[in-house]
């Protein structure tokens, strides 16, 4: 089993940070190194294929984590949690609350997404070659690397196609040509812009960029090495103040992790990914469903509960107050000894005020109830609203004290781009990253994955 919290990487985050020319001289700085150097990548990548077919990495993975220690434990708490919805009749249930043919169906499709999913075979292509080159860039081994960690890289990339694509070429054009003329800026701060980036990232991206240009000249794909080590310090800056820059949740003790954001923005689809995530990794995991408000959000909650094996503490009640259903929740963490409980809130934006009031008291139920818990608030975003989407989290940041962003959605009509603008903007580290529907398709960020799937051929 693979730990998707504990990737292993040899090339920290601050390095890249603190000395971005340093990564952008080695690997082209000639046309003989660089051909040396993809051909060092083809073998890398040649042996990480053969070691993935013979099973290697499966067995330097812990070997304690095992899907069947988890499943026998959930099985029957998921069934426990689930009747009392499933099990009323209808004619005594409020017509928001009865089953409907779109909760069926999706029950449905995400059961045969997830098969999909597992079955997908490993093909030995350009995409496997760009993943191992990636992995190969972070010091990674060819022996220690996972099939789960090229299938996602593949999603990465392939997500991030549309706002990939013409923007590599269009940013050698104007890069590679010496100091930015004025010409050059307007051009790439349409660039940016059109990607979601933002004012204030675009306008410190182009007065960086510009400043190295002045300096020394560099070439079209030099300059545009160091215009990603720009994005990766953007993306990387908010972390400099954090406590947990790797955000694994940590043992021994109880991790509540609260996931705040508007409706729509894919917060319950996220808590069902992050439950098989945290599965998946090893963590015994539990659900608490807090938005009570919302029509179907508890019935959606458990439909994800089933899917992952993830026990759902709800209250089927009409408005139930959503502290009462997180009391209950690390109730039942704490009497599982769970790792990790996933709380879902209300996302209203209606009143500010409410929703501030809210928050507050289950911060003070988790404080009498679980004082020793380690607690995160996370804002679940959906990338395809921009810069729209950006002052929804404004007002969340304000009323909530939050720890980090969850992106989702990046593989529809979103912009790469907005990844930095909320990372400059808001100054909140990026946790998670969404490229798509299915279950596997939510992992923990990495700006040196991204900023390669983002701008690299």
């Amino acid at each position: 089993m693979f730990n998707w919290f504990h990737r292993k990487t040899k090339k920290a985050d601050s390095e890249a940070v603190s000395e971005p020319t340093e990564q952008v001289t080695t690997p082209e700085t000639e046309t003989s190194s660089q051909e040396t150097t993809q051909e060092d990548y083809l073998a890398w990548a040649k042996t990480a294929y053969k070691n993935i077919q013979q099973g290697q990495p499966s067995t330097e993975t812990p070997p304690e984590t095992t899907q069947e220690d988890v499943t026998p434990d959930i099985e029957p708490e998921t069934l426990e949690v689930a009747e009392p919805v499933t099990e009323t009749e209808t004619e005594q249930v409020p017509a928001w609350m009865k089953k409907s043919d779109r909760l069926e169906a999706l029950k449905e499709t995400a059961m045969e997404t997830a098969t999909v999913e597992d079955t997908t075979p490993l093909t030995f292509d350009e995409e496997f070659v760009w993943s191992a080159k990636v992995l190969a860039a972070q010091g990674r081994a060819p022996d220690d690397v996972s099939q789960e960690e090229i299938n996602w890289l593949k999603r990465l990339r392939q997500g991030l196609g549309k706002s990939r694509l013409g923007l590599v070429n269009q940013l050698k054009s104007i890069v590679g040509q010496g100091p930015l003329n004025e010409d050059a800026v307007m051009e790439i701060e349409a660039l940016l812009l059109q990607a979601d980036t933002g004012l204030e990232a675009t306008d410190y991206i182009i007065s960086t960029l510009q400043n190295k240009l002045l300096e020394e000249a560099l070439p079209p794909e030099q300059a545009l090495e160091y215009l990603k080590s720009i994005l990766r310090e953007i993306l990387d800056r908010p972390l400099q103040k954090v406590v947990n820059p790797g955000f694994a949740p940590e043992k021994d003790v109880l991790n509540i992790w609260l996931l705040t954001g508007v409706n729509g923005a894919g917060k319950t689809t996220t808590i069902g990914k992050l439950s098989h995530l945290a599965q998946q990794s090893g963590y015994n995991c539990i659900i608490a469903a807090a938005d009570t408000f919302r029509a179907a959000a508890v019935q959606q909650v458990q439909v994800w509960g089933e899917r992952t094996n993830t026990p759902v503490i709800a209250n089927p009640g009409k408005n139930t107050d959503p502290a009462a259903v997180v009391f209950d929740g690390i109730s039942a963490a704490q009497a599982r000894q769970a790792d990790l409980l996933l709380v879902d809130t209300a996302g209203r934006l209606q009143n500010k005020k409410n929703l501030m009031a809210e928050l507050a008291k289950i911060r003070r139920i988790i404080d009498k109830k679980a004082e020793k818990a380690q607690v995160e608030s996370l804002l679940v975003l959906d990338a395809t609203l921009g810069q729209n989407g950006l002052r929804q989290a404004q007002v969340f940041s304000e009323a909530a004290n939050l720890s980090g962003v969850v992106l989702t959605k990046l593989d529809g009509s979103a912009k790469g781009g907005v990844a930095l603008a909320v990372a400059k903007q808001l100054d909140l580290p990026i946790r998670f990253i969404g490229v798509g529907e299915g279950i596997e398709d939510l992992r923990p960020f990495s700006s040196y994955e991204f900023v390669e799937a983002l701008l690299n051929e």
